[in-house]
């Protein structure tokens, strides 16, 4: 009996192994559990595959029309001045608290009782308060008037456009050509170079690229030593 038992076992692993061995040659694991779900999965991982051909895409860039991006006419950027908010900043101040004291004049005189003393005292009164409150704004747009907060450049016209604040805090466009700059004789604080009679103050390490400022200095052009032409320009500046 015990042998038989022994016998049956045995024919069982064998069968179980033979069964197992067919079943992993022919189809995946679970096909011999489950025929009917590892047949299908089996079909559709021998079905081809189906390519989806895409149309041909272009890429678009759009240039930013903002207010501070300029226009195309104006060229490339090719300096930014990194005091820009700053003076903005600066200038915005002065300018509110200027208001702020001429609204409060009329109520100092009430109060003070100068308003009923003599016209002398008046004078003199409103000339010291005044004074303090334009002289600030006044000389910090003296100052910063030629405080260029972008520079662009026109490579087909070779011409320039300088961007600055007026004294209204807006932006004023200067155009110019490499002919119209003069460097001062003597280096300035608030002044790099004159464009059209007017002071222009830029930083040179701030330009992306020395050429820009090379070219807009006039530092790329030839230069001699000869006499005559030291003379006739010696001349032309005495005329």
């Amino acid at each position: 009996m015990l042998r038989l038992t022994t016998c049956c076992r045995q024919s069982l692993a064998h069968s179980r192994a033979r069964i197992s061995a067919a079943g992993a040659r022919s189809a995946p694991v679970y096909g011999v559990l489950f025929p009917k779900e590892g047949l299908g999965i089996a079909r559709r991982r021998c079905e081809p595959s189906t390519q989806i051909i895409l149309p041909n895409v272009t890429s678009v860039r759009y240039i930013s029309t903002s207010q501070g991006a300029g226009n195309y006419e104006d060229g490339r950027l090719i300096y930014t001045g990194n005091l820009a908010k700053s003076v903005l900043g600066i200038k915005f101040f002065s300018y509110s608290t200027s208001i702020f004291s001429i609204c409060l004049m009329p109520y100092i005189l009430l109060q003070s009782g100068i308003s009923v003393d003599s016209l002398a005292l008046k004078i003199a009164f409103v000339s010291v308060v005044g004074f303090f409150t334009f002289v600030t704004p006044v000389t910090l747009h003296l100052i910063t008037k030629g405080y260029v907060i972008r520079l662009y450049h026109n490579s087909e016209t070779d011409t320039y456009t300088a961007v600055t604040y007026n004294a209204l805090l807006a932006e004023k466009r200067t155009v110019f050509h490499p002919k119209d700059v003069e460097i001062p004789g003597v280096s300035k604080m608030f002044t790099t170079f004159y464009a059209q009679k007017k002071s222009m103050l830029v930083n040179p390490m701030l330009f992306g690229n020395p050429y820009d400022y090379n070219h807009l200095m006039g530092y790329d052009k030839p230069f001699t030593f000869s006499p005559e032409e030291l003379s006739q320009s010696s001349e032309d500046k005495q005329k």
